[in-house]
């Protein structure tokens, strides 16, 4: 049985802890404050697989899940990777493009699996979305729109880029097949703490069939949780609520026809689009959990992630020039 190590039991970790003693894995547990072991303790996990101390576990298990503060991504992953462990990392995989970079080369080095939280990727919805893109079924897509924001406490970590626009730049790369070529971004600190709280970002697709125009919204001001995504194509439009339960994906055949000098907006079939519901983090993790079983590449790996944290970087880079900046290029591409 695969045996691996939960780095971290904050509120996220409690949900990975959750969904991990549901897997066929021996668990083992790390914390560095004590009373947060409790909720392992209560789950079952027997006192000789919870630590403090993660070093006590590393030489016994094949592969560690972190969940720990953004900033001790980095150190912690390159350690575990240069011990031989395969590696499950919570976005951002880090909080700068070239130790994302260094991360995926040091992984294809050790020939480890690297795996970083894109949560979105594993979403029923953002599958279908996926398949319906590549397919051709909304034609040549023209737009894509994404919205998480919500009212909520902000991060100590990372601003609301970092925390939470990442998962539909991610996303959108994911649905387009490549990362942006320009991005544009706005900025503001309304709380003064030195961080983002509220973030709009501009981003600029060129892909074989045209360029694709994305726009990001991410702030923890508006009341209620946004959690929404658009596609927008020339022969069919989709609306999706990764929150919802039920309906959580309706499409609109709609279409705009010259008439004249003038254009008709016609309004076609509507549809909503039925999907077995699942838990995208349980669905991560057992993709995770089968990749280190069997070697085979994961969903989003470390130069995914790299991608991810070389876009934001160029989105800072315009916060602070009021400039679109070009985003450069992946070397694996």
């Amino acid at each position: 049985m695969t045996k691996v190590l939960l780095l971290g039991l904050g509120r996220w970790g409690l949900n990975h802890l959750r969904n991990l003693r549901g897997l066929p894995v021996e668990l083992f547990v790390a914390e560095t404050e004590s009373q947060r072991l409790e909720p392992a303790r209560k789950s079952g996990i027997s006192e000789s697989h919870l630590t403090t101390r993660y070093q006590d576990f590393l030489p016994l298990v094949d592969a560690v899940v972190m969940v720990t503060p953004a900033p001790t991504h980095y150190p912690l992953a390159r350690e575990f990777l240069e011990a031989g462990k395969d590696v499950f990392v919570e976005k951002p995989v880090t909080l700068a493009a070239s130790e994302a970079r260094h991360l995926a080369e040091l992984a294809e080095k050790k020939q480890r699996i690297l795996q970083i939280g894109h949560i979105y990727r594993f979403d029923p919805a953002a599958q279908w979305l996926r398949e319906a893109i590549r397919a051709g079924r909304f034609g040549r897509v023209r737009m894509l729109r994404g919205n998480v924001s919500g009212f909520k406490r902000p991060r100590n970590d990372s601003g609301m880029m970092f925390a939470e626009a990442i998962h539909l730049v991610d996303l959108f790369n994911d649905l387009l097949g490549q990362p942006p070529a320009r991005v544009q971004a706005i900025c503001r600190d309304f709380l003064g703490r030195g961080l983002e709280d509220a973030a709009l970002l501009s981003l600029e697709y060129q892909t074989q069939s045209g360029a694709v125009w994305a726009t990001i919204e991410a702030n923890c001001f508006l009341p209620g949780k946004f959690r929404e995504v658009m596609v927008i194509g020339n022969e069919l439009s989709a609306v999706c609520d990764l929150n919802a339960t039920k309906e959580k994906l309706k499409t609109f055949a709609n279409w705009h026809v010259p008439d004249g000098n003038e254009f008709k907006a016609i309004e076609g079939d509507r549809q909503i689009i039925e999907m077995k519901p699942e838990e995208p983090l349980k669905a991560e993790l057992h993709a995770f959990i089968d990749s280190v079983q069997t070697r085979k590449p994961p969903l989003a790996d470390g130069w995914a992630g790299y991608d991810s944290i070389r876009v934001l970087e160029a989105a800072q880079e315009s916060v602070q020039t009021g400039q679109a900046v070009k985003t450069g290029a992946n070397p694996k591409q």
